[in-house]
């Protein structure tokens, strides 16, 4: 039996320069790929710094039904769970980049975790597991 692992989550964007500048200044994340596809499509993809999970794939919407669809792909609950090995550092990073927290970090029986807005309204979970 073969092994399988998810690779790539595709977020819609409205725009691949700002989801770039978005994703690697506010939220520590390196581009990972960046390559010219036919027309003005790029497969743009940006990742956590030195992860070796997943990535997303910044897809931009190509019509007006995907861009209603910006910042809601998952109809208000939280969409990405960013995982941590160092909550309180990570946490005061965001802040100070300007990330849009919208609560206090709690402790869990799961870990310590805060939900956060991205640029486009999808919501996040920073989290650090419990040991």
């Amino acid at each position: 039996m073969s092994s399988s692992r998810l690779a790539t989550i595709a977020l819609l964007v409205d725009d691949y320069d700002r989801a770039i500048e978005y994703f690697t200044s506010m939220l520590n994340f390196e581009l990972v790929a960046d390559t010219p596809l036919a027309g003005e499509k790029r497969w743009v993809k940006v990742a956590p710094r030195g992860a070796s999970g997943a990535s997303l794939l910044l897809a931009r919407a190509a019509d007006d039904e995907q861009r209603a669809r910006i910042g809601d792909q998952t109809g208000g609950r939280v969409f990405l769970f960013l995982e941590t090995e160092d909550f309180e550092r990570d946490y005061r990073r965001f802040r100070s980049n300007g990330v849009d927290f919208l609560e206090a970090p709690r402790h869990e029986p799961y870990g310590t975790v805060a939900v956060f807005r991205d640029l486009y309204g999808n919501k996040w979970d920073l989290i650090q597991p419990a040991v």
